[in-house]
Order: C-alpha cells, then structure tokens, then sequence
C-alpha cells in the first residue's frame, strides 16, 4: 500500500532564462513500486526522508539506501531505484532543469558522480519543498517563479543538510574564515591545518565549490565593502584591516573583481550608521524598536 501526490509543469522559454526552472514536484510513502530502469533530460532531487530501499546506478551496483539520503537523478545517466517491499519509505522529489545546474554542478551542490548523499536531517529541505507544493495551487500566477526560486533554495538546504559536513560547514572553511584577514599565503594557510596546497585546495573546493584564495578573497572583499560604506577609513587603512599592506594592489584587486575602484563604491554606497558600525546579525524576526 501507498499513497503519491504530484505535479508537473512546463515552464516557457521565458522562465527558462531565470536559470533555474521547476518541472515537477511530488510527495509520496509506502511501499512505492519501483522506478526504472530509466534516463532522463533533467535532474531530480529524491529526498527519502524515512525508511530504506536501493539504488542501482550504470554500474548495475544495487546499494542500500536509509533515510534520511538523497539521491541524485542526473541528465543522461542510467538509473533504477525502489523502496523496500516491507518497510516503504517517506520520500519527497523534484525535477528541475536550467543553466544553472551546470554552475550549482561545478560549485558541489550537484554531485553527478556522488548519486547517494546520507543527510543528517531532511527539515529544511523538506520546508523548500513545501513551498512548491504550495506554490503549485491551481491557478497560481507565479507558479514558475515561485517554484523556480524555491529549487535554488532547495539546493542551499540539501548541501547544508548533508551528513558529512557540520551544518556550519567544514571546520577548515571556519578556520580559514577566520584567519581570512591575516596575511597568509595559501601555503602557510595549508600548514596551519597540516595540509598540503593540494589536500587544502580539494577540502576548500569540495566544502565551498571555489579555491582557497577565491574563498578567501570572498570574505575579505565582503568585510572591505563594509567598511567603504559604513565608515570613514582612508582605502590605505581599510586595505590593511582585510590583509593588504599596499592599498595600491588593493584597489586594483577590489576595481577587477567588484567592477569599480574603492572610491567610486564609497560614494555609491556609503551612508552614515548611526550609533556606529556592528558585526551583529539582527534577528528579522524581532526587530528592534525605533524610538519617537
């Protein structure tokens, strides 16, 4: 016995430009019949949040799967899955397609070679999924956008939810966060961690999708458009407070990657804080009270 609700759809070429479009969404438990063999045009997120089956992938291999797992569909690869006969499974699916696949592909949050992720919990993703059963009320005029948008967040939720990484992420990317400032070479970054170059690049590539130095310029570009719009440092003090000891290197490192100097961003973005500058995350949920 079991029980299935689904939709599709068929986003038009418009949407598809958004990069990321939803064709389908389901909700399903029980003792499902088996799927495949088969291979599709699209990629599908199947999300078992309880119970266990297999998965076979090209290979034939059939590997057990428990919940709560993720497994990858991909454009062009064949596969073949069901849920055990005697215990079923609780499992949540969609079939999305577009452009940025390719990017969330190269960035880690799809893992093509990786069909079988363990999650440590399903709670988030399951959250974005609801919201495209929502969205998929009859009749919703921002069925495609709506649906669209919550596939991104669908994305974010599932690399964080996986089980082999803390949800605040690898402790070497908190490291290196937190070190981002000083001026380190990616070498001396690496011995810190007892880590090769090469053993930190693959950890950084495989924990945030980029290289060290790109992970890390990140964050220091991040903190130095902070202070240009919230303080009144000279660039030469701003340079040396994320890492640079030449404010002329820096301007022309911040002008390459942000697309204009330091100057020019000030004045486009700076504006006064009263009260000063804080490193708190407000709560957008109870926000503060404004005074008459």
């Amino acid at each position: 016995m079991y029980h299935t609700w689904m939709r599709f759809f068929t986003p038009s070429p418009l949407h598809h430009r958004l990069g990321l479009v939803c064709l389908g969404v389901g909700l399903q438990h029980g003792a499902l019949p088996t799927v495949g063999p088969r291979t599709l045009d699209h990629h599908v997120a199947v999300i078992v949040n309880s119970g266990t089956g297999w998965f076979k992938g090209p290979d034939g291999r059939r590997t057990p799967v428990t919940g709560p797992s993720l497994i990858w569909l991909t454009p062009g690869t064949p596969h073949h899955y069901g849920a055990d006969p005697g215990t079923g499974w609780d499992e949540s699916f969609v079939d999305f397609t577009g452009p940025a696949t390719t990017t969330y592909t190269e960035l880690g949050y799809i893992e093509p070679d990786r069909p079988l992720v363990p999650l440590a919990d399903t709670a988030a993703p399951r959250a974005a999924v609801g919201r495209i059963v929502r969205a998929a009320r009859r009749g919703n005029p921002l069925l495609e956008v709506e649906t669209g948008a919550a596939v991104h967040e669908l994305l974010v939720s599932l690399r964080r939810a996986r089980a082999d990484i803390g949800p605040d992420g690898d402790p070497v990317l908190q490291a290196l966060a937190r070190d981002a400032y000083q001026p380190l070479t990616v070498a001396q970054h690496a011995s810190r961690h007892g880590m090769t170059p090469a053993e930190l690049r693959t950890a950084v590539r495989r924990g945030a999708g980029c290289s060290p130095k790109d992970y890390l310029l990140g964050i220091r570009l991040g903190r130095a458009k902070e202070l240009l719009a919230a303080t009144d440092l000279p660039v030469a003090a701003v340079a040396r407070r994320v890492g640079y000891d030449d404010p002329a290197y820096f301007s022309r490192l911040f002008a390459r990657r942000v697309g204009t100097a330091p100057v020019r961003f000030r004045e486009q973005q700076g504006r006064s804080v009263p009260g000063g500058w804080s490193d708190r995350v407000p709560d957008p949920d109870d926000p503060p009270t404004i005074g008459p």
